[in-house]
């Protein structure tokens, strides 16, 4: 005879989120591993709120997920909330490979965000790790009316990816936004060195003398919702 309570018990615990986190800045740390609500810009904000759960957290990696609606000051990123991977420090030139898997959804894609991964670098192996001299972000999905940082100065293939390319900041932090030229990649398995040594060899990136300080993957949605982000699969290798 099958117990039915028992196997509903045995599933809601299986089914349980690890951690939810609800918080501004709310973290879960699993090994090498976090996943971080972040809600670093949620001043620009008139309303809304965001709440990130993760799902399941091991060495191979995290899932999770996020839910947000946010109104107001449209053209401010409300939050990051993402997965993080700890490494060893090194310039980026002396790494073999800086990889990532992931893949993700989006439930309601009318709203004005983008999907992306983001890591800085600095020539201080110290610097704080929300920022940097330099930021790469790779947008994998850009969904509305926003673009990143700067203006496009160039498409390229990376990867055998097309990105149209955006540059701009300043002399404390200059970024380069590589943005998925034919629309979402919700499946991605790729290297970010090639897009390194790309800059490194066509807009004088110094390669050299940066360090690699953070790698981290997730949303940053500017206004709309409601929507849920599904990370199903994130793993980050760095050596």
């Amino acid at each position: 005879m099958v117990n039915f309570l028992a196997l509903a018990a045995s599933v809601s615990v299986a089914n349980a989120a690890v951690a939810t986190l609800s918080a501004q800045y709310a973290s879960y740390t699993s090994g090498a591993y976090s996943v971080n609500n972040n809600l670093w810009g949620t001043g620009s904000a008139t309303s809304g709120s965001q709440t990130t759960v993760v799902d399941s957290a091991s060495s191979a990696g995290v899932a999770w997920h996020t839910t947000w609606t946010w109104q107001g000051g449209s053209n401010a990123v409300k939050s990051y909330a993402n997965s993080g991977y700890t490494f060893t420090k090194k310039f980026v030139s002396q790494y073999s490979t800086i990889s990532s898997t992931t893949k993700w959804s989006l439930s309601n894609s009318n709203v004005n965000a983008d999907v992306s991964y983001d890591l800085f670098t600095s020539a201080n192996i110290n610097h704080n790790t929300y920022s940097g001299d330099y930021e790469l972000m790779v947008w994998l999905g850009k969904y509305g009316n926003i673009q990143p940082i700067g203006s496009q100065i160039a498409t390229v293939t990376v990867g055998g990816q097309s990105w149209n390319l955006w540059a701009g900041g300043s002399s404390a932090q200059y970024t380069y936004s590589f943005v998925a030229a034919n629309g979402p990649i919700t499946s991605f398995s790729g290297d970010f060195k090639p897009f390194f040594t790309y800059l490194a060899s066509s807009h004088g990136y110094p390669i050299n003398t940066q360090y690699l300080i953070d790698l981290q993957f997730g949303t940053e949605p500017f206004t709309g919702g409601p929507t849920t982000l599904t990370v199903s699969q994130w793993s980050a290798n760095v050596n």
